[in-house]
């Protein structure tokens, strides 16, 4: 039943970025194949991080631009945020992680 959570909810974020994503405008100065490079990676990442059982989603919040991804939230301890960047890191197309997460 956990599992089944965890994929429904990875589907839900992909559908909603997806929906967001046909709807919205672009406002970065980047260009339609840059913006979605950067919401596919963004999906993965928020993906891989749901996946991970040692991370609480919800606490972490996901940017991407040109392929670098930008990491924030108040997370509950410092191996939370190492973990976070390992998990980022390890995306296809992820050029780089910033890392602005907090100590809860």
């Amino acid at each position: 039943m956990k599992h089944f959570v965890k994929l429904f909810s990875a589907s839900f974020l992909i559908l909603v970025l997806l929906t967001v994503m046909g709807c919205g405008s672009i406002q970065k100065q980047e260009g339609t194949g840059e913006y979605l490079d950067d919401t596919v990676i963004t999906t993965k990442v928020k993906a891989a991080i749901l996946n991970e059982p040692t991370l609480k989603s919800a606490e972490i919040n996901v940017e991407t631009f040109k392929g670098v991804v930008q990491l924030s939230g108040f997370v509950s301890s410092s191996a939370s945020i190492n973990k976070a960047i390992e998990v980022a890191k390890g995306v296809a197309g992820v050029k780089s992680v910033r890392n602005s997460m907090h100590l809860k």
